[in-house]
């Protein structure tokens, strides 16, 4: 968004190119993902020194999330040439169906539109302007408008301008991709007509607030925002690899990531004495900006004056001087009477590097536990024994998380999540505001609607709905006469 540019101009570019853009063929849509990406990689030893000091996060993290988002945009190329995606379904005219004649009817999934993008804080590449709502829209074929973060702005305007011009010198349509910056520039634009949908990574009192308005408007768009995870990790056993691989998880990044564990749950003989050794090792580290690192020094504060906890090892925040707060971790300790007895001081999130143990007597409660106190997670973890996992004993446990959670893990830690085609980043709410995921190549569900053509003349048809099929996608077609052998499969 230049000085001169209004957010009616912004919603009306947007507008103007969706059709076109919508219109692309796959690899002319693939190479301009691949053409962002090379862009991005070349400007690394630029983008990255900015992201350092806007964020305080480490070279090498920094250079590791670069490196993911540009390759998440590869794998969007491979995704729209492959053509999976799209759904193609072809039922072509059948006299003798079953229940009346059927017409010929022909199904594919279609671009929503322009998308409404609000940048995170926490991950400046991979969850921010050309990170994976960007990257999963511009592959559906959707203009993308980013609302940028006010945590590193000279970085996203950056970002911003490398992604423009390679999006321009692939030749795609002007306004496919544009960004802003303010609070309420985004609120305004999310409440234009002309914005389809809408994406956030974010507090779940603001993303709660965005889905709620974009919920009431006189057409309401789908909205999918992440709001906040406390990831339990469950284990039947607490020995020092496990309690250090706790920490590390906890205290990875400041523990400023979305799947990091808020609480472990051991049994109640288990000596948490090495906890101390492993937090008392993890050196201070910048919280992302004055505003988190505030935020953070007073949900600590109350963690740590909630009635029953004991400290294992209570870190430290400081401020430099220009506000910006340092932490080390903070870890503590409950039992389960004490956890649902003070559940309000004690359930909320915590972004920062802090987490709750929790001592239990009882492994056979713990699934109705789980129920009563953690209703939407993005991740939820089994550490157990091997004879644990394979008599049988924690199916309970297992079938609760998976009604929970987007992703229940098995022996590992939930932080560090993996960009595959098969990754689910998103779970019931509060963890998200609506069903899908952020992360993989099903995220590009969230900006695609189907859309049905019945007796349609292969001229008008959509290039992967014809019968000569020019994109070579993937259809799914049902035969004249098959409604006759229908429930045959189950005898």
């Amino acid at each position: 968004m230049t000085e001169n540019q209004t957010i009616d101009q912004i919603a009306a570019a947007a507008s103007a190119a969706a059709r076109p853009f919508a219109r692309t063929t796959p690899r002319e849509r693939a190479a301009a993902l691949v053409a962002v990406a090379d862009a991005l990689d070349a400007a690394g030893g630029e983008l990255i020194p900015i992201a350092m000091r806007e964020t305080g996060l480490a070279e090498a993290r920094l250079t590791g999330e670069l490196r993911r988002t540009s390759w998440q945009l590869r794998l969007f190329a491979d995704t729209i040439v492959d053509g999976g995606y799209l759904d193609a379904r072809i039922d072509l005219a059948d006299p003798e169906y079953v229940i009346g004649p059927r017409p010929d009817v022909r199904r594919m999934l279609e671009p929503v539109g322009p998308v409404l993008n609000f940048a995170a804080s926490n991950f400046p590449f991979a969850f921010s302007v050309a990170g994976g709502d960007t990257a999963a829209a511009l592959a559906a074929g959707c203009p993308v408008v980013v609302k940028a973060h006010s945590g590193h702005p000279e970085l996203s305007r950056r970002t911003a301008a490398v992604v423009i011009e390679a999006l321009r010198s692939a030749g795609m349509p002007e306004g496919v991709f544009q960004s802003i910056a303010g609070q309420e520039n985004g609120v305004a634009l999310l409440k234009d007509e002309r914005i389809r949908a809408g994406a956030f990574t974010g507090s779940t009192h603001v993303g709660r607030m965005l889905a709620d308005i974009a919920a009431s408007r006189p057409v309401p768009i789908p909205f999918f925002g992440e709001l906040g995870s406390v990831n339990p990790v469950y284990a039947t056993y607490a020995d020092a690899a496990l309690l250090d691989g706790f920490v590390a998880s906890v205290s990875g990044s400041a523990g400023q990531l979305c799947t990091k564990p808020g609480f472990l749950f051991v049994p109640a003989d288990a000596d948490l004495s090495p906890v101390a050794g492993a937090a008392s090792a993890v050196t201070e580290h910048r919280l992302l900006n004055p505003g988190i690192g505030r935020a953070f020094s007073q949900r600590r504060s109350d963690v740590l004056g909630a009635d029953g906890v004991t400290v294992l090892c209570e870190g430290e925040t400081r401020a430099d001087g220009d506000g910006q707060v340092l932490a080390t971790p903070t870890v503590v300790a409950v039992d389960v009477d004490t956890l649902l007895a003070d559940r309000e001081a004690l359930l909320e999130e915590s972004f920062g590097p802090l987490s709750v143990i929790v001592r239990y007597t009882d492994r056979g409660a713990l699934p109705g536990l789980h129920a009563e106190l953690f209703p939407g997670n993005l991740t939820s973890t089994v550490h157990a024994r091997a004879d644990e996992l394979a008599d049988g004993s924690l199916a309970g446990l297992v079938e609760a998380l998976a009604e929970t959670s987007g992703r229940v893990l098995f022996g590992g830690w939930p932080t560090g999540v993996s960009v595959t085609p098969a990754m689910q980043h998103g779970g019931p709410y509060p963890a998200t505001t609506s069903d899908g995921t952020s992360v993989g190549t099903a995220a590009i569900t969230r900006f695609l609607r189907g859309v049905a053509y019945q007796d349609a003349p292969q001229e008008l048809l959509p290039a992967p709905l014809r019968d000569d099929n020019p994109w070579g996608v993937p259809q799914r077609v049902s035969e004249p006469g098959g409604s006759q052998s229908w429930g045959a499969s189950a005898r």
